[in-house]
């Protein structure tokens, strides 16, 4: 063994040995980013088409980004709501008015914004629409993934999330993704509060809906008087090619969920957007979090939405993630290894057929030996989100890697 490599196995050794065993990563130990690389601890540069889940949507340290975060982090990072802050209701205004709503509720993580949601689609429930006390349903779609808290997997129906967690939260209902016929039939029932949905599924391997589906959505809820809640941790702010990907449908859901790039991969922030009739249901005391709303995230979250449209990241989204989606079309037509390619804007995947006993895991892990970082999900789906800096240039190498990649295999 190299010294370079001990150093790498030194600290994959370390986390093995005092971390709980709760993620099975990608063997790279990653010291330094910027824009669409990252590079190891031995100084190998790699492309990053994993972009942490979509929370570098702004490219790795991005130089607005950090000089907000390290200006604000001098002043005041934390108060708790205890008390006010003078950058919150700045936030506060800036992204209501970013995104159209009265009102948002400041969390940290995406699992905390989709918890916040549902307490606030309950509340409703009992306050305006009259559901009897206790009663409130709950309608998620099968496939969906949200987090891994308990009342997350409680809407799970994977059992890699959910089994050996018992028991559950009651009053959810699932129903299939990507079907109005089973969604009217489940939110038909009068007691249900709301109905939380991926615009996109993206955990569950880029899983793209019909075009008109969320216009359906959006027509039911309507209908049935139930709240509309989009999840959109992961494919909002301009991963899929408009700033959220509800804009495909131009449909606006009741309640907003985001998260992930809100801070451009900074440090955790998310956000739940809702109407007044909606978010003033719930009252001091009721709700919160110590740091949810501090002034170092709401300094950060400015820039990191600026960036967003001073960029145009959204746009080069969509540009892109057409013409990366034709190679990989491409690329199938050439081999007999890819079953599937999907995906809108930068927000795609590749479906690996198993091929002499190698699995998506040992394609990515190849990707990794020739600079181009990647994660497999539910075994044989891989996820390709870059950065949303990316250039087509960049693009380019990265697409001879995995077209060098793929026929090998």
């Amino acid at each position: 063994m190299t010294e370079t490599s001990t150093r790498s196995q030194y600290l994959i050794d370390l986390e093995d040995q005092f971390g709980a065993h709760n993620y099975h990563p990608i063997p790279v130990v990653l010291e330094k980013g910027e824009g669409v690389y990252v590079w190891d601890v031995e100084g190998k540069r790699y492309f990053d088409f994993l972009a942490a889940y979509s929370a570098v949507n702004q490219g790795h340290c991005h130089p607005r980004i950090i000089k907000a975060l390290t200006e604000q982090a001098k002043k005041l990072t934390l108060t708790s709501r205890a008390f006010y802050n003078s950058v919150l209701g700045e936030y506060e205004k800036y992204i209501t008015s970013y995104f159209g709503y009265d009102k948002v509720l400041p969390m940290n993580t995406g699992v905390e914004g989709g918890e916040t949601a549902l307490k606030l689609a309950r509340r409703w429930a009992y306050d305006v629409k009259g559901v009897p006390e206790n009663k409130a349903k709950l309608v998620f779609a099968k496939g969906n993934f949200w987090g891994r808290t308990l009342a997350a997997i409680s809407s799970s129906n994977d059992p890699s999330s959910y089994k050996g967690f018992g028991p559950f939260m009651t009053g959810y209902e699932l129903v299939d993704y990507n079907d109005l016929k089973a969604l009217e039939a489940a939110i038909k029932d009068p007691n249900t509060a709301a109905f939380m949905v991926e615009p996109i599924q993206g955990e569950a391997g880029v899983v793209v809906p019909d075009e008109g589906y969320l216009k359906g959505v959006r027509d039911l809820c309507t209908k049935y008087n139930v709240l509309f809640i989009a999840d959109e941790v992961q494919t909002g702010l301009a991963r899929t090619g408009k700033m959220l990907a509800c804009d495909h449908e131009q449909v606006k859901p009741d309640i907003l969920i985001l998260g992930k790039a809100l801070s451009g991969g900074t440090m955790p922030v998310s956000a739940v957007l809702a109407n007044d009739e909606v978010m003033l249901t719930i009252k001091p005391g009721e709700h919160g979090s110590t740091y949810g709303g501090n002034p170092l995230a709401c300094a950060v979250s400015i820039e990191a939405l600026k960036v967003l449209k001073e960029e145009k990241l959204a746009e080069n989204a969509e540009e892109l993630g057409q013409y990366f989606r034709a190679e990989m079309k491409k690329l199938q037509s050439e081999c007999d290894v890819i079953s599937a390619v999907r995906g809108k804007g930068l927000l795609n995947a590749i479906v690996i057929k198993e091929k002499n006993g190698k699995s998506a895991w040992e394609v990515c892990v190849q990707f990794a030996a020739e600079g181009l970082l990647a994660k497999p999900t539910h075994g044989d789906i891989i996820r390709f989100a870059p950065p949303l800096v990316i250039t087509k240039e960049q693009l380019k190498e990265c697409i001879n890697i995995i077209r060098k990649v793929i026929l090998t295999f």
